[in-house]
């Protein structure tokens, strides 16, 4: 039965309802940083267990718990997630999920998937609002990126999908 293992990023304190809806289903959700308060964790957490990292912004005592790193398996798909990809050692990874940059993408490359979901917190510049999910079926893996309609100033670029 095919995994779906939902994906967000850099919320900077805001989960916003949109986050919420667009993730129910999640077998799992991975946030890769920037989360913003443990109040997010738990929110997310009533979806779905959470696996989490800290982003350079996760500064206050509530995330002193969190890795910097975590290697994760689903259905034999090995996954790294981290926060900013300058910090990804991929070795052994076939998914590399990252934030930081609030730019959401999919890139196939060297036999690996590297995602970034984008922000789904605060709207950067004109950056769209976005999560993403992993849909993982065997030896398959796959990203979609999902743009959330949330209020606010127009946006550039379109998330795309890889496999």
């Amino acid at each position: 039965m095919p995994r779906r293992i939902g994906l967000i990023a850099d919320t900077h304190g805001l989960l916003r309802p949109e986050a919420l809806a667009a993730l129910a289903g999640a077998e799992t959700v991975l946030h890769a940083g920037d989360i913003g308060g443990a109040a997010i964790l738990d929110a997310l957490a009533a979806i779905a267990p959470v696996h989490a990292v800290l982003g350079n912004n996760d500064t206050e005592p509530w995330a002193a718990h969190l890795p910097e790193a975590l290697r994760l398996r689903f259905e034999g798909i090995d996954i790294l997630l981290v926060h900013d990809v300058a910090d990804a050692v991929p070795e052994g990874a076939r998914v590399i999920v990252s934030g930081h940059s609030h730019r959401p993408g999919v890139t196939a490359r060297e036999g690996r998937l590297w995602v970034n979901p984008g922000s789904a917190g605060p709207r950067r510049f004109a950056l769209p609002v976005t999560i993403g999910w992993l849909h993982v079926d065997g030896d398959t893996v796959t990203a979609e990126l999902v743009e959330l309609v949330v209020p606010g100033p127009k946006r550039r670029g379109a998330p795309n999908r890889a496999t």
